[in-house]
């Protein structure tokens, strides 16, 4: 009995192993089709930097530290898809009035990719309340003349804005001598690079040691640069319906009297609330009080 119980046991052992390879086995070949389902059919390279890169006319040194720095940025942002593609896609939208205001101002045409890394041109708000799509503070917003207050931010006026950012831009190349360094101190501060410069007795960004946020911000401008002027080489294909479209045809209405509702004004043309607020973002209340300024309101046709 006891012999019996003992060849009984070992017989179950190797039934229970059998059992336990065979559905290893079985999950093994799952496992194996779920992956080779999802793998996508891509190819990874690195980005040639073979080439001479420039912005706003300046030429980008050659060193390796340069190298490096710009290889990371274009690197990130070359797949970081999602991103790349909507700043893409904003761009069919909001660069032809950037352009021309820069253009006006006599600002390089490259700077308009300093909105797209400022705000992926849209209108955000940072953790420091920087606002719009050139990421002005309230001082220096109303330094440059735009208007901010519990009803009016014009630093959501895309084209107040823009030409505020011109003209501070302008200041800055005055101040530091190139289009370089006036981007790297739009981002920390004229008053911060002026310091760091003297400190560390260089007069050229490529040489500061900046903080990891300066230090990326010019090889980030390339970097979107590049994307956006060469789409088709980094992957990247829009259909013209999958383009964000242009501004449509508006008319201004002259406003020098306080408004109540903005909802009446808005029925009172034919669009609804959402339309006056989508193409007049600078409204931040429900009501406008007028004292001494005019207003233009933009209504589509």
């Amino acid at each position: 009995m006891k012999k019996a119980a003992i060849l009984y046991f070992f017989i179950s052992i190797l039934i229970i192993g059998f059992l336990f390879s065979s559905n290893k086995s079985v999950a093994d070949d799952k496992t194996t089709e779920i992956v080779e389902s999802l793998t996508l059919p891509q190819i990874i390279k690195s980005i040639p930097l073979d080439k001479n890169f420039m912005f706003a006319g300046e030429l980008i040194p050659k060193t390796d530290d340069v190298k490096n720095r710009l290889d990371r940025e274009l690197s990130v942002n070359a797949y970081w898809h999602s991103n790349t593609m909507l700043n893409m896609k904003a761009a069919y939208k909001f660069f032809p009035t950037i352009e021309r205001i820069l253009a006006e101002e006599g600002v390089p045409d490259d700077f308009k990719y300093l909105a797209v890394a400022e705000s992926g041109l849209r209108n955000v708000v940072s953790s420091a309340n920087a606002k719009g799509f050139w990421q002005f503070r309230k001082l220096a917003a109303k330094e440059f003349g735009l208007e901010v207050n519990d009803e009016v931010d014009e630093r959501y006026h895309l084209e107040k804005s823009t030409r505020a950012a011109a003209k501070y831009l302008k200041q800055l190349h005055g101040r530091f001598g190139n289009w370089i360094d006036a981007a790297a101190s739009y981002n920390i501060g004229p008053t911060s690079y002026s310091k760091i410069r003297t400190r560390q007795e260089e007069d050229n960004y490529f040489n500061l040691n900046l903080t990891s946020e300066t230090s990326r911000y010019v090889f980030r401008l390339i970097a979107i640069k590049e994307i956006l002027s060469n789409p088709d080489v980094y992957g990247f294909f829009l259909e013209n319906n999958e383009k964000f479209t242009p501004f449509p045809d508006y008319f201004e209405v002259k406003v020098d009297q306080s408004i109540a509702s903005w909802g009446k004004f808005a029925h009172k043309y034919g669009i609804s609330y959402r339309e006056l607020k989508v193409h007049n973002p600078w409204l931040i209340d429900n009501k406008l009080t007028v004292k001494h300024n005019t207003y233009f309101i933009n209504i589509p046709k």
